[in-house]
C-alpha cells in the first residue's frame, strides 16, 4: 500500500490465499490482512462449480468478514450458475462479477436476468452483443459495407474479421451465449485455434492473391496449400467458404445492417 501511493496508483487488491475447506487458521489469518489493511471492499470469489459447498463457505466468511460482494468464476464449466441463488439467498449479499476464463476480458459485470436465462438455457445473446460491439465503432463498420457493397471484400477484410472475432474470447463460449446452441456444443471439443489453418493459408497468399482470389487457379492453390502446411481441399474449402460468407455479408448490407450491427453503441 506504501508503494501504491509512493507510485501514483489509486487501487490495490490484496489477493489473499484461496481454499475449498474452512479452517480455523485461514481464517484468522484473513481476519489479520482486514484489521491491518482497513479494505473499502471485500469480494468473496467462488468457484461456482462446487454447488452446496460454495455457499457453506461463503457463510462461514461473510460470518467472519462481513464482505460486501461476490465474484462468482468457471461459468465456462458444465454449471450454469445455480450457485448463485443459493449465495445470495444465504447471505443476503450481491454477486457484483462473473468470470467464463482466467483472462481480464472473460470477467463481466453480473446481470440477474441474463443468468436467469443461462440457467434455463436460453443463452445470452446480449452480452453475445455487446462482446461483438467492444470491438468494433461506426466508422470501420461503414467503410466495410462500402467494400462489401461494391464488391470489394477480400481477403485482407477476411482475415481482419477472424482476427476481431478472435479478440472476443474463447470460440466454445461465445457459441454457448448463442439461445439453443450452449446445450449442444457442451460436450464438444472445440479447439481455441480454430482459426488458425484459416490464417496460415491466408497469409501464405501473394497480394494479389488476396486481394484478387479470382487468380486462384490449380498451381496457385497447390503452392499455398505446401507453404501453409495444410492440403489443396483445405485451401479448395476456404475458397468456398469465403464465396458463401462474401454472398452473406453483401446481402446484410442493403439497409445498413452491418453498421447497425458492428457499429452500434
Amino acid at each position: 500500500m506504501k508503494e501504491a501511493k509512493k507510485t501514483g496508483y489509486d487501487l490495490v487488491i490484496i489477493d489473499t490465499a484461496g481454499r475449498l475447506a474452512i479452517d480455523e487458521e485461514m481464517m484468522k489469518e484473513i481476519s489479520s490482512v482486514k484489521d491491518a489493511v482497513n479494505p473499502h471492499e471485500i469480494l468473496f470469489v467462488v468457484d461456482s462449480m462446487t454447488g452446496q459447498d460454495a455457499v457453506n463457505t461463503a457463510r462461514e466468511f461473510n460470518e467472519r468478514l462481513d464482505f460486501d460482494g461476490v465474484v462468482l468464476t468457471k461459468l465456462d464449466g458444465d454449471t450454469r450458475g445455480g450457485a448463485a441463488l443459493s449465495i445470495k439467498s444465504v447471505v443476503n449479499k450481491p454477486i457484483k462479477f462473473v468470470s467464463s476464463g482466467e483472462k481480464m476480458e472473460a470477467i463481466d459485470i453480473f446481470y440477474p436476468e441474463r443468468m436467469a436465462d443461462r440457467i434455463l438455457g436460453m443463452g445470452d445473446i446480449v452480452s453475445l452483443v455487446e462482446k461483438a460491439q467492444e470491438q468494433y465503432d461506426s466508422e470501420e463498420a461503414r467503410k466495410l459495407q462500402k467494400r462489401i457493397s461494391k464488391d470489394q471484400f477480400d481477403f485482407n477484410d477476411f482475415i481482419t474479421q477472424i482476427q476481431q472475432i478472435k479478440k472476443m474470447g474463447n470460440v466454445k463460449d461465445l457459441m454457448a451465449m448463442i439461445p439453443g446452441v450452449g446445450k449442444a456444443v457442451k460436450d464438444l471439443d472445440i479447439d481455441d485455434n480454430a482459426f488458425k489453418g484459416i490464417e496460415a493459408i491466408i497469409r501464405s497468399m501473394t497480394a494479389e492473391e488476396r486481394t484478387n482470389p479470382v487468380v486462384l487457379n490449380g498451381s496457385r492453390r497447390k503452392r499455398i496449400a505446401t507453404g501453409s502446411g495444410t492440403t489443396v481441399q483445405e485451401v479448395n474449402k476456404l475458397l468456398k467458404q469465403f464465396d458463401e460468407t462474401k454472398k452473406m455479408m453483401k446481402m446484410m448490407t442493403k439497409g445498413g445492417n452491418v453498421a447497425r450491427l458492428m457499429g452500434k453503441k
